[in-house]
């Protein structure tokens, strides 16, 4: 079963989540897609062995072979190619890979060749897994592809997705079986909590929402989540105690055994979501 964790902005606590209820699991796969800013590693401290660079086909052009006829600019809808005085200029910050400039090129000028943007580590038997984009690269889609390649399907997976309902974060929502929301109760992550309400909506994809930061003269979450008939899997506290934890690294669920039970239990109910 794949689960994914998500929330509509960040700082609400998907990395607390995800984590406790993989650290909760014991037997089972973590997965941090939110490759821009990885940070899963800091509280379940994996034994990182293996790295694999992700790699992007590009396009490189041969002046001697280009007459400049403009082709290969026309073709493209990102506009990451250009001619200027007869020579092509390729933007590779905004290339999106489609290889379509090398299929229009008559005269052969343009051909890929690969770039690096990122990389993938894991441990040796890849129970955790995240990916790591480099600095000043905009899309993160492939280093996700390459994550999602080596899910375990003998295992529970825990997708730690991106913030947002960017295409990052549906390409790290597709094939899941299960969504948790996670939010806070302000009017921001009421707001961006509806956003991602209807993304999981149009994948098709169960979900349920936990609270994170609940108070009892805050309850807009829960009124939201009441008149639309959304299931509330957990609420976890407004804690000074479990922040102060957090900020040294450490889980609810490593601090109090308390809290394994109520993750486990969060993973129960996803299991029912998930049959029903």
């Amino acid at each position: 079963m794949k689960i994914a964790v998500l929330s509509g902005k960040g700082g609400t606590g998907k990395t607390t989540v995800s984590a406790s209820l993989a650290y909760s699991l014991g037997a089972c796969q973590y997965i941090d897609c939110d490759v821009e800013e990885p940070n899963g590693a800091i509280f379940l401290k994996p034994d990182l062995q293996e790295s694999y660079q992700v790699k992007v086909p590009v396009p490189e052009v041969d002046q001697a072979k280009c007459n400049g006829c403009g082709a290969c600019v026309k073709v493209c809808q990102f506009n990451a190619l250009a001619v200027i005085k007869g020579k092509v200029l390729l933007f590779s910050e905004i290339c999106h890979h489609c290889g379509a400039c090398s299929l229009a090129c008559q005269t052969g000028a343009v051909h890929e060749v690969d770039r690096i943007i990122g990389v993938v580590e894991t441990d040796q038997v890849q129970s955790f897994l995240h990916g790591r984009l480099n600095i000043g690269e905009p899309i993160s889609i492939p280093i996700i592809r390459e994550l999602k390649k080596r899910i375990n399907k003998d295992l529970p997976v825990i997708l730690d997705c991106p913030p947002g309902a960017s295409c990052s974060v549906v390409q790290s929502l597709e094939d899941c079986d299960y969504c948790i929301l996670v939010t806070e109760p302000t009017p921001f992550g009421l707001h961006d909590l509806k956003i991602a309400v209807a993304l999981v909506k149009k994948m098709g994809i169960p979900f349920g929402v936990i609270v994170n930061k609940a108070t009892e003269n805050q309850r807009m979450i829960q009124d939201f989540c009441k008149e639309n008939e959304i299931g509330i899997l957990m609420e976890i506290p407004f804690s000074r105690k479990i922040a102060e934890k957090y900020s040294k690294g450490i889980l609810p669920v490593q601090d109090n055994p308390e809290w394994i039970k109520r993750f486990q239990e969060v993973y129960a109910k996803v299991e029912r979501g998930v049959n029903q």
